[in-house]
């Protein structure tokens, strides 16, 4: 570890602000993260590190980001990964009907057009024999991981830990902390604290615990498209996280029937030994979403910075922000394409009385 070089206070304890602080320790800054202990949507999260299959025609910037990040996960982000975190490599994508099919494609050859050739397939059942009988199309992605996000977070606690740095409490308002540089990473709150276009988006998740007699998880993340809606299906060692809506409904988090409805209907309809699984948790958390759908990541002044708006992609993204934000705390600058000023409105500090938890 390099000399100290001043102080820094991370505001968030989610999978953003602990690899930050992680991050920050390493580097030699005197770290303190302020959280409140709640648990929130990085607790919910299915942990999926997919920039391929949750690739989207326009939407460049996301995958290119994505794919360094995974790199960064799979030369070894967390240092105990191959025994304890990871829980698949590799992830399918497949179609229930033929609109489906024509959306794969659409992903598929714009894939290809940017040089990311993934694998087709007509014989989707050959690699996960489990799959319903109708569903024959997909793709492949070998490289894409997925991750126990609840180990994943209890790993960085325990690391931030080793490495000294200090718990605070929920901080209403960036003065309220003394530190030389702080770092804004807490998620949706994060619009409160700075003014911030960060909006939250609702997405319940449900894990499916498997029953002595049923048959096994699947071996890879299994993302479908089931008559136009969206499900995946992540492996843990005892089960299956299946995951997720996706909606506005402001800072609400009780799930909603309609949704876990529609979840379970779609996770059994891909894969209909699911049916025999316990029904073991539902919970919803809150995306923070920005209008380009880029997360936003570097400095709003000379000693606020910010690490928010991940969106669906928190957990793959977070080796590649803790490394840029270690990049600009050391004098750096942040890509443009995730940089704070690229929004009209010049981000501004919260003012006093508004309390972020």
């Amino acid at each position: 570890m390099s000399s100290t070089k001043g102080s820094v206070a991370v505001i968030g304890g989610g999978v953003i602000g602990l690899s930050v602080a992680r991050e920050a320790a390493r580097a030699g800054w005197q770290v303190t993260l302020y959280d409140d202990g709640r648990q929130g949507p990085s607790w919910v999260a299915g942990g999926m590190l997919a920039p391929y299959s949750e690739a989207w025609p326009g939407e460049d910037d996301l995958l290119d980001l994505g794919i360094e990040s995974l790199g960064i996960w799979r030369d070894g982000f967390i240092d105990d990964v191959e025994n304890t975190v990871i829980t698949a490599r590799g992830s399918l994508t497949v179609a229930v009907d033929t609109a489906d099919v024509g959306e794969l494609r659409t992903m598929m050859d714009w894939l290809a057009g940017r040089g990311h050739r993934v694998a087709q397939t007509t014989n989707a059942r050959d690699i996960e024999p489990l799959l319903a009988q109708n569903i024959r199309r997909g793709f492949t992605a070998p490289e894409e991981l997925s991750v126990d996000n609840r180990k994943v977070l209890q790993v960085l606690t325990a690391q931030c830990g080793a490495l000294g740095v200090r718990r605070g409490s929920s901080v209403a308002q960036v003065d309220d902390v003394s530190a030389d540089q702080v770092v804004i990473a807490n998620g949706v709150q994060a619009a409160a604290l700075a003014d911030l276009p960060v909006r939250p988006v609702k997405g319940e998740v449900l894990r499916l615990r498997r029953r002595p007699g049923a048959m096994p998880p699947p071996a890879n993340v299994i993302r479908a498209r089931v008559h136009g809606r969206h499900v995946y299906l992540v492996p843990r060692e005892d089960g299956v996280v299946v995951g997720a809506t996706q909606y506005e409904h402001g800072h609400d988090t009780a799930p909603a029937v309609a949704g876990v409805r529609d979840l379970l209907d779609d996770a059994c309809a891909v894969l209909p030994c699911l049916g025999e699984y316990e029904f073991a948790e539902c919970a919803a958390g809150l995306r923070p979403m920005t209008d380009d759908n880029l997360p936003i990541v570097g400095r709003l002044d000379d000693r606020v910075l910010v690490a928010a708006g991940h969106g669906r992609s928190g957990f793959l993204l977070a080796p590649w922000t803790a490394k840029t934000i270690g990049a600009v705390l050391d004098g750096g600058e942040s890509p443009s394409s995730v940089d704070p000023r690229r929004f009209e409105k010049a981000p501004s500090v919260s003012r006093p009385g508004q309390e972020v938890r």
